[in-house]
Formats: C-alpha cells, sequence, structure tokens
C-alpha cells in the first residue's frame, strides 16, 4: 500500500496554486499511477454532458474513450456519486472491458467545491481483489484536498 500521508503531500507541493482542472488531474494521475505496483491504469474520465464521460489525463494503455453513466464501474461512481470497489471485474454486471488484463478496480467520483461532479478517477489492477476501503478512503481524501477545497 502506498504511503498516503507523503503521497498526498507531494501533490499539495506539485499543485499548489492550480485552479485548471484538466493540469490538476494530469498531475494527479501520474503521481497516484507510480505509487504503487497495484495501479495498472490510473485516470480521469470528465464528465462532458449530462450522462456522458469521456477520457481525460491518464497513465497506462489505452483507456476507452467514451462511458455513458449507465454502463461500467466508472458509470456506476458517476451515477451514484460514490465510490465503487470491485475485486472482480468479470463479475460486475455491465463491466466494460478497456483492457483485458484488468482484474480489480476502483473508481472515485471527483466533485468540486460546488459539489458538482466532474469526473471519476478510475484505478484498474492486474491483479484480483487488489483494493481496499483503506485505498479508497485516502484517494478521495487526495480528490476532495485537491478539486474540492480550490
Amino acid at each position: 500500500m502506498p504511503d498516503y500521508p507523503a503521497l498526498a503531500a507531494r501533490i499539495r507541493a506539485l499543485t499548489e496554486g492550480e485552479t485548471d482542472t484538466v493540469a490538476l488531474m494530469a498531475t494527479l494521475a501520474c503521481e497516484i499511477h507510480h505509487a504503487d505496483d497495484r495501479f495498472d491504469w490510473t485516470g480521469f474520465y470528465r464528465v462532458t454532458e449530462p450522462g456522458l464521460l469521456k477520457i481525460g489525463p491518464y497513465q497506462g494503455g489505452h483507456g476507452c474513450l467514451v462511458i455513458p453513466f449507465e454502463r461500467g464501474v466508472c458509470g456506476a461512481a458517476a451515477r451514484m456519486r460514490q465510490a465503487q470497489i470491485v475485486a472482480d471485474v468479470d463479475a460486475f454486471p455491465g463491466h466494460i472491458a478497456c483492457s483485458s488484463a484488468t482484474r480489480s478496480e476502483l473508481v472515485l467520483p471527483v466533485i468540486d467545491g460546488d459539489d458538482a461532479l466532474i469526473g471519476v478517477l478510475d484505478i484498474d489492477s492486474d491483479q484480483p481483489g487488489a483494493f481496499t476501503q483503506d485505498d479508497a478512503n485516502a484517494l478521495a481524501g487526495i480528490l476532495g484536498d485537491t478539486f474540492g477545497m480550490r
């Protein structure tokens, strides 16, 4: 498990004063992706119109370009505005297989200071059961610090 307090401090230092959402997402995707070997694909899907996510900054292989709120783990996180921890993506109804290597997934809603959903953070792992509630809580805190208080 990453040293989440150190990761949060590094991200705060790197993003201090930055308000551009895409620049923030790019920095977080890079820092989070390289913080743990479990993280095989790390990136953001942005809300670009009601009910629709489009790929944003990411690290790893190619991702899906468009995800409707009605489909997949990312869609569920966006639709419900709740973290999704999926130990086995093959057991998730409607899972979108952007990569055949993905075995488990963690997706967190990204909510700004105006309580608007601006996207989701999607982390895929090639290991089954890779993510815990501790991961979700720590990463949600980093997202809140980065997007919710600016």
